[in-house]
C-alpha cells in the first residue's frame, strides 16, 4: 500500500508570520521623536527665600499679605521638572515698596516670567520679565491678585491658566514632541539620541528578537519533522 502524503497544515506558518512581521516593524522603524512635555504657565509660591510648585490652583489659593507669587511659561514634564520664576523668591520688599499698607486690603507680589524663546510657541516671542505689586481685598485668590496687574488673562474651559497679557496668542497645555524647529530651539546635547541618529531600535533589541525568531523556526521545524 502506497502511503498518502498529507499536505502540511498552513497553521504553522502562522506563528512564523507573527515573528516576522514584528522584526520588520521594529527593523523598519526610524528614530521617534519622544514627547518632551507640555508648554504652558506653571504657578508658584515663595517660602521666603525659595520657589516651591503651588499645590493648588491660582483661583484657589489665597495668598496672605506679603507673600510672592510666581507665574512661569515653560515647556515642561511634569511638576517636578518645571522650570521656575527667574526672579528671587523673597523680593516682596522691593517689589511692593511702593504700595503702601492698606486696612482691609492686602499687598501680594507678583512674578511674571514669559520664558525663554526656545519655550515660545511658533511664531511668537515671549515679552519681557516683569514684577508688580498687587493691591486686593483681604480675601482675593492668587488668580485675582494676577488678574489686577496683568490683564488679559485667557483660561480654557477647565479653568486652566492659558494666557497672562495675551501671551500666548493661542494654545492651552499643548503637548510639545520632539525639538521644534523655531529660533531660539536649543540643539540636541551631545548623546542624546536626537544628536547621534540612536533613536531607532538599540542592537540589544535586534539580536533579541533574532534569536526569538531563530527558536520559533526551529521549534515548527521540529514539530513538522515529528508529524512527518
Amino acid at each position: 500500500m502506497t502511503a498518502v502524503r498529507t499536505r502540511p497544515s498552513a497553521s504553522w506558518r502562522v506563528p512564523v508570520a507573527a515573528l516576522l512581521a514584528l522584526l520588520a516593524a521594529v527593523l523598519g522603524a526610524g528614530p521617534a521623536q519622544a514627547a518632551t512635555g507640555y508648554r504652558y504657565w506653571s504657578f508658584w509660591e515663595s517660602d521666603g527665600g525659595a520657589w516651591t510648585y503651588a499645590t493648588l490652583g491660582p483661583a484657589t489659593a489665597r495668598p496672605s499679605d506679603g507673600d510672592v507669587i510666581g507665574f512661569r511659561f515653560s515647556v515642561s514634564e511634569d511638576s517636578g521638572g518645571s522650570a521656575k520664576p527667574r526672579h528671587a523668591a523673597g523680593a516682596f520688599d522691593g517689589i511692593c515698596a511702593g504700595t503702601p499698607a492698606r486696612e482691609g486690603a492686602k499687598r501680594v507680589a507678583v512674578v511674571i516670567d514669559p520664558g525663554t524663546a526656545a519655550d515660545a510657541p511658533a511664531g511668537e516671542r515671549p515679552p519681557a520679565r516683569r514684577t508688580a505689586c498687587a493691591r486686593t481685598a483681604a480675601d482675593a485668590s492668587a488668580a485675582d491678585a494676577l488678574a489686577s496687574v496683568a490683564k488679559p488673562l485667557r483660561y480654557d474651559s477647565t479653568a486652566l491658566l492659558c494666557a497672562i497679557s495675551g501671551y500666548p496668542r493661542t494654545g492651552c497645555g499643548e503637548q510639545v514632541s520632539g525639538r521644534e524647529d523655531r529660533p531660539g530651539s536649543p540643539a540636541p546635547s551631545a548623546g542624546s539620541p536626537a544628536a547621534d541618529g540612536s533613536g531607532g531600535p538599540s542592537a540589544g533589541l535586534l539580536v533579541g528578537l533574532a534569536a526569538v525568531l531563530a527558536l520559533g523556526v526551529a521549534g515548527v521545524w521540529q514539530a513538522r519533522r515529528r508529524r512527518g
